[in-house]
């Protein structure tokens, strides 16, 4: 998964693998990105195991009250102490002792570990030995400088929330969908016995997209009220039905974000069929959500193919298909804005 950073190696990206291609066997590396958002503008650069504490197991007690698997596993020390802090049975100083205790063991040392490899660039050094603690580097300041940096807070919850949910709802991954609620604008989970509303579209699609739209490559917000929010757009139009009322419109595979000019614009796609260049960066692109793992990796399997020449296969059938309901010879590409980050 080093293509991913290594196209476009900024401090976004870096951190994007991190945070959507990391391992998941706990929901800890997210309260520790978390808890370094809210430490950004402490003006402290040493942190302290105890001060790191705090945020860390306030972000875990909060979810396990939207969602109380947090893990592979069904409990752990902190677990356990955040769950007695929320039912009253512990105080907060109980808390953060147990937090202290066992809540870095494995997290602070696998942070920057990607598919079993260490990223050319850290965010934190571990000094636990010599300053009981974490000490930031320059790197992190300067991803809080960045334009991109209110999505990465966003897209981190949105990571978050798909991963706990996937764990919730404690089923074979392979019976588990992730599909799109237009009227929403959000990601539902579907186990077939229970469907439940996860997070929007907008933070969970845009780390894969590297925040560029998906056309063009120009950059693009997801905040709501931002002049260059982006849309949510599908690939496919829905009129592919009329070819095969199975093909998953909705589905993540078939999601994309654009920019305005993009989707809508004078020149704008609407429902035209994009190029076959586009069809291959869709392919590209839905290879890194299936490298993120549960529980985009077994929808977008489920969908569309278990392996990469299946896949590619699914949207070629799907193209062709598009393309013989419209009968048009000329495709749609817009003008690039940006380097080709995927």
């Amino acid at each position: 998964m080093s293509k991913f950073y290594e196209i476009e190696p900024t401090l976004e990206n870096y951190w994007r693998s991190i945070i959507l291609f990391g391992r998941n066997v706990a929901s800890y590396k997210f309260a520790l990105a978390k808890s370094l958002y809210d430490l950004k503008d402490s003006g402290e650069s040493i942190i302290t195991l105890d001060k790191l504490a705090v945020p860390f197991s306030k972000h875990i007690a909060e979810h396990l009250i939207l969602c109380d698997k947090q893990g592979t596993s069904a409990s752990s020390p902190v677990l356990n102490a955040c769950r007695e802090f929320n039912s009253h049975k512990i105080s907060q100083n109980e808390l953060i002792k147990l937090t202290v205790q066992h809540g870095f063991k494995y997290v602070i040392d696998a942070f920057h570990n990607v598919h079993e490899q260490e990223l050319p660039e850290r965010f934190f050094i571990d000094e636990r030995k010599t300053k009981g603690g974490i000490v930031l580097t320059d790197n992190f300041y300067r991803l809080g400088d960045t334009s991109q940096y209110d999505s990465l807070v966003d897209e981190t919850e949105s990571r978050w929330r798909l991963v706990e949910t996937a764990w919730e709802l404690n089923l074979p991954k392979h019976l588990i969908q992730i599909d799109y609620k237009e009227q929403t604008h959000e990601l539902i989970a579907d186990n077939k016995l229970k469907r439940v509303g996860v997070t929007g579209a907008r933070p969970a699609l845009n780390g894969y997209q590297k925040g560029r739209c998906f056309y063009c490559f120009r950059e693009i917000s997801i905040e709501s009220n931002h002049i260059d929010c982006a849309d949510i757009d599908h690939f496919f139009p829905h009129d592919l039905r009329k070819c095969d009322p199975e093909k998953p419109i909705n589905g993540v595979a078939n999601l994309v974000l654009a920019c305005i000019d993009c989707n809508r614009g004078e020149n704008g796609k609407f429902a035209k069929i994009p190029s076959v260049k586009l069809l291959e960066r869709l392919h590209n692109r839905n290879e890194y959500l299936i490298t993120s793992h549960h529980p985009l990796r077994e929808t977008l399997m489920m969908q569309t193919g278990l392996t990469a020449d299946k896949r590619q296969q699914f949207l070629q059938d799907a193209y062709n298909c598009s393309t013989s309901h419209y009968q048009i010879n000329a495709k749609w590409q817009p003008k690039a804005q940006g380097i080709a980050i995927f």
